[in-house]
């Protein structure tokens, strides 16, 4: 197959990529490496990729129209061209203070690039979407066949937009469309600004965290290797338009999970116990049924496996 993924040098992106071209797939990477943290991690995310024969970078904004026509030029047409739209702007938080970049490459974005798939008649697109499409619901767990129309943040609901736009485009045009909405993803490479390299980095460094939400927070933590397994499993269906929650199908309490993290780090954290911050939300939890029905999906990795290798990678790259 052959596959043009965007976001290619970001976190799930990455992990994506590299299962990819390890099980012989041409991807066709596309990333801008923008400053929203610090790009020498992209940089050394890239630095692994470069080292495959089958895998080809190019540099562009998905509000560059041309730069995105030039990646569509190498990946061609037919029924085993895919497009893994991975790349956006991400953070909750950070779509409260920074609203018109969420609109322009969330969903301006987003256009940009169904637009190609249908006009180079690609064979499918499988695209992120988020467990914040949910808002602040009381149904537990989440189910795809919920109402997710009370949006709590800019950022839930722009990926709302994304699976509108790919529904539309289905009805419309035909276009095979898979959107894919991930649950707390960490692992190695895992983002800065994310809980878990905020807290890694923290208790090391004998800095004191912040816990959110009093600690009463429950999150659906899913490791990397179990997202990419069923953004994999996407790819190869090639559903002609579902949506699917890629979860753990447990949820953790954070106070549980930053207990998991002092273990790992052989040190207790010092903690600033916080208020909720706007935008958030206080549960998730993913009905995983039809993603294990119509995937075969099957995520093996609790957070007492999956902590422990993150603190292991983060030593080693911040050494």
């Amino acid at each position: 197959m052959k596959i043009l993924l965007t976001g290619s040098a970001g976190f799930i992106g990455f992990h994506t990529t590299k299962h990819l071209l390890e099980r012989g797939d041409t991807v066709i990477g596309f990333d801008n490496f923008n400053q929203y943290y610090d790009p020498k991690l992209k940089d050394a995310r890239n630095a692994i990729l470069e080292e495959y024969d089958n895998f080809t970078l190019i540099r562009g904004d998905l509000k560059d129209v041309s730069a995105l026509e030039d990646a569509f030029n190498q990946l061609g047409s037919g029924d085993d061209t895919r497009v893994c739209h991975l790349a956006a702007q991400a953070g909750v938080r950070h779509s409260v203070e920074n609203p018109e970049e969420f609109l322009a490459d969330n969903i301006g974005g987003f256009g940009n690039v169904i637009e190609l798939v249908k006009t180079r008649e690609v064979g499918g697109l499988i695209y992120a979407s988020s467990s914040s499409v949910y808002g602040n619901s009381k149904e537990f767990p989440s189910k795809e066949t919920q109402n997710t129309d009370n949006q709590v943040s800019l950022y839930g609901m722009t990926k709302k937009s994304n699976e509108l736009h790919a529904s539309v485009y289905n009805n419309l045009f035909g276009i095979h469309c898979t959107g894919l909405r991930f649950f707390t993803v960490y692992g190695p490479y895992g983002r800065p600004d994310m809980a878990l390299f905020l807290f890694t980095d923290a208790i090391l460094n004998d800095r004191s965290i912040n816990v959110f939400g009093e600690g009463k927070q429950q999150r659906d933590f899913t490791y990397v290797d179990d997202i990419v397994s069923g953004v994999v499993a996407s790819l190869d269906k090639n559903y002609e338009n579902e949506v699917f929650n890629l979860g753990c199908g447990r949820q953790e309490e954070l106070m549980d999970f930053i207990a998991t993290v002092e273990k790992a780090c052989g040190k207790e954290a010092k903690k600033n116990m916080m208020p909720m911050q706007l935008g958030d939300v206080p549960r998730t939890s993913a009905d995983i049924s039809k993603a294990k029905e119509m995937l075969g999906y099957s995520p093996k990795t609790p957070i007492s496996d999956g902590v422990p290798k993150f603190v292991e990678w983060y030593k080693g790259y911040v050494a």
